[in-house]
């Protein structure tokens, strides 16, 4: 087996995130289905960052082990430095010649892109001895809607979820009705106030480190809330042009549009800058806290470990701590404190 890294884009809006879902639409669902197709045989992928339903990436990392039958040729091919360049030259067709005897040697990065642009088409291959029936239907605007930008192999100690050091996060706000443009209305919060952004400045500071961001979660059974928030930013890019910037060890659901719903609340100059901080010592859900939408968010970068034995060292750690949080929030807030 080799394993595969690869970094992918994806235009959330079609999908109902990136879990596979019996019956909906989703980003894993799509690349898996394709990957299948391509080396007949079911492909598993992991991914750094289970997007929620709407939720956009430019820079989503997952990886997949690669039979190794399929490896060598295919592998030179992937370093190929016009690999970025030529995924998206191919035209989609409801029948590409050759699909059947392709080989890897020869333009895996197009193979791929035209077999994502028939599966979410509808038009899924069949490949005798797989069940590929089972296809959800994808709305028009899943077509084009995921690009794999990067392909290359990894070492076995890689993995996109649990080697990872953190998730960055963006989320843009249009507060002014002058600053809205139609054009990237699907990539941001229109919001129908003005905001303090100094205010809100204020508001994230105390929530800096390693909490129980339960009151920011909704609660998922088995799942621990404690995370180690590395970065909550707020900054105005230009009149009516607000970005936050959220970066964290990993995050629980919905945290960080909770976060950003929180803080539009502090900006507006409904709640105090210490509504967070206060609410962040509760440990439970607080319903007051809105969530802002989802089209706003984008997944923008993972960090990972350099040298592989960092890459190991980390996913052990990683998978260490979840074990953790299945004894309880105190052994995990514990040994968090401990590592800090």
């Amino acid at each position: 087996m080799t394993r595969i890294r690869f970094d992918i884009r994806y235009d959330g809006r079609p999908f109902h995130g990136w879990a596979r879902q019996p019956g909906l639409p989703t980003v894993q669902g799509a690349l898996e289905t394709a990957l299948t197709v391509l080396f007949r045989q079911p492909v598993t992928l992991t991914v750094a960052g289970r997007t929620d339903a709407g939720v956009h990436a430019t820079g989503q990392v997952a990886h997949f082990d690669l039979p190794d039958q399929f490896s060598g040729d295919w592998l030179r091919d992937a370093r190929d430095t016009d690999f970025a360049a030529s995924l998206g030259a191919i035209v989609a067709a409801s029948n590409p010649p050759g699909i059947a005897n392709f080989q890897l040697s020869t333009g895996f990065h197009r193979r791929l892109d035209s077999v994502l642009r028939l599966v979410t088409s509808g038009n899924t291959p069949t490949i005798p001895g797989l069940n590929l029936d089972d296809q959800p239907i994808y709305p028009p605007e899943a077509n084009g809607a995921i690009v794999v930008t990067a392909a290359r192999p990894v070492p076995d100690v890689f993995d996109a979820r649990f080697s990872a050091l953190a998730r960055h996060y963006e989320y843009l706000v249009i507060d002014e009705p002058t600053a809205r443009n139609p054009l990237t209305r699907n990539t941001c919060w229109w919001y129908g106030a003005p905001l303090n952004v100094a205010r809100m400045h204020e508001a994230s500071a105390g929530l800096l480190g390693t909490h129980d961001f339960a009151a920011f979660c909704k609660p998922r059974e088995g799942a621990t809330t404690i995370r180690t928030l590395k970065q909550l930013g707020v900054s105005r890019l230009a009149p009516g042009k607000i970005r936050f910037d959220v970066a964290a060890d990993a995050f629980c659901h919905s945290m960080v549009r909770s976060l950003v719903g929180a803080l539009t609340e502090v900006g507006r100059g409904k709640r105090d800058a210490d509504w967070l901080e206060q609410a962040l010592h509760s440990a439970v859900r607080i319903p007051e806290i809105p969530l802002a939408p989802a089209q706003g968010l984008t997944l923008v970068r993972v960090d990972y470990p350099q040298a592989p034995h960092e890459l190991a060292a980390r996913q052990k750690q990683t998978r260490q701590l979840r074990v953790l949080a299945g004894l309880g929030a105190g052994c995990l807030e514990n040994q968090l404190g401990k590592l800090g």
